[in-house]
């Protein structure tokens, strides 16, 4: 569990994971990899799990949570490694679920449900279930491999894997980033693992997620999705390429337009929550829904690109200085 600043969810994620491992057949220990945190989240960590969990925390200066994983992978010994962020709550079944399968499926991708308190986390649910439409749509115990690989939901948020599998894909993970804090560390770890394992999805191996709904938080994460994007989807390997390729003059052009005519830059962000809406009435979503598109679409697609055009911008300099 990489954790950096996360004293307010850790306390509810333990006591969910100890929850899971109870009568789950798994036996396990929580390996804490604490990246440089603030605000005490040790501390709750370590008064959470007493008497629930074995556990180990792994203290480290802040460098991002690719590196927090692999601090944490490096100090597993278990034959599985379960990776759980720390806004993530198991269900009470999940593990007890898929320690009836590993054997012979032995990745798993959870099903990600999203606590919606407000619009914007209502949006980030909305976002992921329209993205991955192909599962969303009938939530299903099924798996992908690289053909199906970006139809699929998928992250590290809560994966499971055999540890010799994740070592494997993470000694070769490369980035296009020289600063590995703003790397995608989610997709290229799971494609390379989608080379040699399906990857299985069910609503039976489960967990919620607690987004960010303030504004701020929404900004900040809709800015680090889009960092994250360029680098994880970059590649002509992913289906997305061609979005990553085209986004880039068609948003400068738009900036160019835009500063002979102010007004084109609004009606092209309002535009953006009325195509998402429109999106969405086709995949038959509700009022409620399609209004909470039409509003936070715009803030996120600016977000997004600001971000896209950081990860375009990290990519250069590492060109440059290589």
């Amino acid at each position: 569990m990489p954790v950096f600043n996360e004293r307010t969810h850790l306390a509810g994620t333990i006591d969910a994971l100890a929850t899971a491992i109870d009568g789950s057949g798994f036996d396990a220990e929580l390996i804490l990899v604490d990246d440089g945190s603030t605000d005490g989240s040790a501390d709750v960590a370590g008064s959470s799990a007493e008497g629930r969990i074995p556990l180990r925390i792994v203290t480290q200066a802040n460098r991002g949570r690719f590196e927090a994983r692999r601090a944490g992978l490096s100090a597993a010994s278990g034959d599985h490694v379960l990776f759980l962020d720390a806004r993530v709550e198991l269900l009470p079944n999940a593990l007890r679920f898929v320690h009836e399968r590993v054997r012979t499926e032995p990745v798993w991708n959870g099903h990600v449900y999203v606590e919606t308190d407000n619009v914007l986390g209502d949006f980030w649910r909305l976002l992921a279930e329209l993205a991955w439409r192909d599962y969303f749509d009938n939530p299903r115990t099924t798996s992908f491999g690289l053909a199906e690989f970006d139809r699929f939901p998928k992250g590290t948020t809560c994966f499971l894997a055999p540890r010799a599998l994740l070592e494997s894909a993470f000694g070769g993970f490369r980035s296009g980033y020289r600063d590995v804090r703003l790397a995608n560390d989610d997709t290229p770890i799971l494609r390379a693992l989608a080379a040699d394992e399906r990857i299985h999805i069910s609503p039976e191996f489960a967990c919620v997620y607690a987004p960010r709904t303030t504004l701020a938080g929404f900004l900040r994460h809709s800015i680090r999705r889009g960092v994250v994007f360029v680098d994880g989807h970059g590649t002509s390997a992913s289906r997305f390429f061609p979005y990553v390729v085209a986004f880039f003059p068609l948003s400068a052009a738009l900036a160019v337009i835009a500063l002979r005519r102010p007004l084109v830059a609004p009606a092209a962000v309002a535009a953006s929550g009325i195509a998402a809406a429109a999106y969405g009435a086709q995949a038959g979503r509700s009022r409620r829904e399609l209004a909470t598109l039409a509003v936070a679409t715009p803030l996120y697609a600016v977000a997004h690109g600001i971000g896209m055009w950081r990860g375009l911008a990290e990519l250069v300099r590492n060109r440059v200085r290589t």
